[in-house]
This record gives C-alpha cells, sequence and structure tokens, in this order.
C-alpha cells in the first residue's frame, strides 16, 4: 500500500483510503490502513516501541476518501470531542441510480444496524437502538440512468447515506447491498467518496480543510458527452 497523507501535524494525520482498504484491522488479517500509518509514523519518528494512534472515525470498506487519526492522546481527545459534537464538516461525492426527486434536500431518517447482515435497517424513533440520522443533498449532474451528487453528512451512523440514498430510490451505483446492480462500469467498488472534512486543528484556534477531487473515471463519465 502506497500511503498517500494529506495533512500531518504533531497531533493529527489524514491519509487517504482507497475503496477495498479496511480502515481498521480484523480477523482476516488483511492489510490495513491503521497498520500502514503506524508503520510510517514508525519509520519517520524513529520510534522503537509501539506507535500510538488514535481511530477517530472509519469509511466502509468499499469506500474511498480522507480519513483522520490522531497521533497524540491530546489530539484523540479533542477530535473525537468534535466528532461528538457535530462540528466537524463531512463532504461526500456520490453516483447514484437514478435522479433524486429535487435537486437539493434534507434527508432525516431512523435507523439501526442489522448486525447479522452487516445493513442499516429502517426502525421507529422510539425502538431501543434506532438513531437519528441526518444529511443534506445537492444534485450536481445526471447523465443516462446516473447523477452525482454532493452531500453534506450532519452524523455518522452506520451505512447512513448508503441507507439514505437507497430509501430515496437513489442507490449508490455498484452497491448491491442496497438494491443497486453492478451497472457503473467506471467502476468496480461503490461509488462513494470522503471528499472533504474541515475541522478545528487540536491545540489552535484555527480550522482546517482538507479536501480531494473526485475519482477520475467518475469526472470523465461526467464530462464526456
Amino acid at each position: 500500500m502506497n500511503l498517500k497523507i494529506l495533512y500531518e501535524d504533531n497531533h493529527l494525520i489524514a491519509v487517504y483510503k482507497s475503496a477495498g482498504v479496511l480502515v481498521q484491522g480484523d480477523k482476516s488479517g488483511k492489510t490495513n490502513l491503521m497498520d500502514e500509518v503506524k508503520a510510517y509514523m514508525k519509520i519517520k519518528y524513529k520510534k522503537p516501541g509501539n506507535v500510538f494512534l488514535g481511530l477517530l472515525h472509519r469509511l466502509d470498506r468499499p469506500v474511498s476518501g480522507i480519513v483522520l487519526f490522531a497521533k497524540t492522546s491530546k489530539g484523540a481527545a479533542r477530535l473525537s470531542e468534535q466528532f461528538r459534537n457535530r462540528s466537524i464538516k463531512k463532504i461526500y461525492h456520490a453516483i447514484v441510480v437514478g435522479k433524486p426527486p429535487k435537486q437539493k434536500d434534507k434527508l432525516v431518517h431512523y435507523l439501526k444496524k442489522d448486525t447479522n447482515n452487516k445493513k442499516a435497517l429502517a426502525c421507529e424513533e422510539q425502538i431501543a437502538g434506532c438513531r437519528r440520522a441526518e444529511l443534506e443533498y445537492r444534485l450536481l449532474k445526471t447523465k443516462n440512468n446516473f447523477s452525482f451528487l454532493e452531500i453534506k453528512l450532519a452524523s455518522g451512523r452506520f451505512h447512513q447515506i448508503r441507507f439514505q440514498l437507497a430509501v430515496i430510490g437513489c442507490p449508490i451505483a455498484n452497491d448491491v447491498k442496497y438494491g443497486a446492480g453492478k451497472n457503473f462500469i467506471g467502476s468496480k467498488n461503490i461509488t462513494l467518496s470522503a471528499t472533504g472534512l474541515s475541522f478545528q486543528l487540536a491545540t489552535k484556534n484555527e480550522w482546517k480543510n482538507i479536501s480531494i477531487p473526485v475519482l477520475p473515471e467518475w469526472k470523465q463519465y461526467f464530462d464526456n458527452e
């Protein structure tokens, strides 16, 4: 894995995650992003022992984009608080099947995690384990039976974007789990990418904005008439 560093200071490090890569290790023992960042830090800072790296948030394995880690306990505490109080701004881009009913809209649903099938399910607000999920989308382009969306995520629930867009009849392309076929030939992965992250630095009263371009094959598809 070639590690692509997007931002680094004494307390934080942001890196790019390719689709298909795990953020954190699991039983499979496959290469994961967290171990790669630790290996990079161990070499760069000549650390003889274990490397501290705080996991602040996750991206689903088939999703690409920006992942932020904490290099210190102070960074972990302060950024975790920002994630908890939702002051961090998260932007995604997605290609979905079909066209959403509105040019832009705010979506609010209640969902819970089906641990057996590893899928988000709709639920009633009062049910235990049911969580409010909120996002805003904006339609950027349409072509054939696909639409290109910008998404502002207000909460960070399990499979939230994938679930909410499927509910309005626009599942993310190639996301078979939520009702799409393997129908976008420009990508073998689901077409969802975390492209923007804005947060306050751990020890400064200063905001950092990180953004990355959408995948070139996505741009090429919508630019070619």
